[in-house]
């Protein structure tokens, strides 16, 4: 019987037959989510003999939701969501300049998901800039309701940006607006009780899988602080909640400046394990350590909050449009953000098993397009190679 994931006492509660929402998605998602479905139902039953099952059930979001209810985010979806705790969702596409919200934005900021999880491995067999892609395996948490994130801005011209640069110049002696009749104004406000949720949680999942490091990211030398906050936040929270696990070796928390992460992490990918990053630096970060090991076709993600238990496992890549329909998508991407899911309810047998089956099919030669190009090898389509993936589950 079908049952309701829900928190207690601060832990996970799982039933052997969850209800999980999904978001099909827009664009490619028609392709990629009915095989990773598949793929999951498959490892699940063959990994626990039968005992265990995902209930699907399907809530509207982008385009799709647009068709059948007139709003891009039904209220229904978020209502149900809240309630099942745990979701999983293809692409949704977000509009550039005007028009609707991001939706992917808007789920964050509705669930309060403040954890963005990436992590970045490589498989091999993918083709990669890198001369040892190997070396790279670190999981990033990026704030994800914060900062610039927050969408507080005002367009130029407009009499509220007018009443911003007013207030700024009067009344807190602000002279380093240089062009004040032509600017536009944006507010990115980082909090300490935001930035120790996020650095909690990065410090507590590298405990919980035996990773030492935790590198705290952050532009503090300009701005001392909101970024410098952070940082310091940082520290303050290591030695006042993981003094233990700092004294006995468990645990190192170090910094860096955003730009020389950057540059560090394709010099010495080795050396970082799990970085905490604020929103803006996150979302830079995640993609960029993302093309060593292949793209985010191949790159999972999950937005998380480890307090409601509330998680939206998805898609990192865009919708692709060109290509949706065609059968030609890479659902590495959700795929492996599923396994994270499987990782999250306490399967990790399964997802183990989906993970090796990938490894084995990569290495194979057996890829779609956007890698068969780059191998000089025969594309498989979405389902020709969720098959493949299938057999050697």
């Amino acid at each position: 019987m079908a049952e309701k994931i829900f928190m207690k006492d601060g832990i996970l509660q799982v039933p052997s037959h969850p209800i999980i929402s999904y978001i099909e998605g827009d664009g490619v998602g028609q392709d990629i989510w009915k095989n990773v479905q598949e793929i999951v139902d498959r490892a699940v039953e063959r990994t626990y003999d039968g005992q265990c099952s995902i209930a699907w059930q399907e809530v509207l979001a982008g385009e799709k939701a647009v068709a059948l209810t007139g709003t891009s985010l039904p209220a229904e979806t978020l209502k149900v969501i809240k309630e099942s705790l745990v979701a999983i969702k293809g692409p949704l596409g977000t509009p550039v300049g005007e028009g609707m919200r991001s939706l992917n934005v808007a789920l964050r900021q509705e669930l309060d998901l403040f954890a963005c999880v990436r992590p970045v491995r490589y498989f091999k067999g993918v083709p990669s800039p890198l001369k040892e892609p190997e070396k790279a395996n670190v999981v990033i948490f990026r704030e994800n309701t914060e900062d610039i994130y927050a969408g507080i801005e005002w367009e130029k011209g407009t009499a509220e940006v007018e009443r911003v640069i007013r207030f700024l110049q009067e009344e807190m002696a602000v002279t380093k607006i240089r062009f004040p009749e032509t600017s536009a104004i944006g507010i990115k406000p980082i909090s300490q009780e935001g930035s120790e949720r996020l650095i909690r949680s990065a410090i507590q999942f590298a405990l919980d899988n035996d990773l030492t490091t935790v590198t705290l990211v952050h532009k503090g030398n300009i701005q001392k602080f909101t970024e410098g906050g952070f940082r310091k936040w940082g520290y303050e929270l290591a030695q006042r909640e993981f003094a233990r696990e700092l004294a006995d070796g468990r645990l190192l928390v170090n910094d860096i400046i955003a730009d020389n992460f950057l540059q560090q992490i394709l010099l010495h990918p080795e050396n970082f394990q799990v970085v905490a990053l604020t929103n803006l630096n996150g979302d830079y970060a995640s993609d960029a350590v993302a093309a060593q090991v292949g793209g985010i076709g191949i790159s999972p993600g999950a937005n998380i909050n480890y307090m409601t238990g509330h998680a939206v496992f998805e898609a990192t890549h865009g919708t692709a449009p060109d290509i949706a329909g065609q059968d030609k998508a890479n659902p590495c991407s959700l795929l492996l953000s599923a396994v994270m899911m499987m990782d999250y309810l306490g399967w990790k047998e399964a997802g183990q098993r989906i993970t090796r089956a990938v490894e084995e099919t990569i290495l194979s030669g057996q890829v779609t397009a956007d890698f068969a190009q780059m191998i000089g090898k025969d594309a498989l389509s979405t389902s020709e190679f969720s098959k493949k993936i299938i057999e050697r589950l």
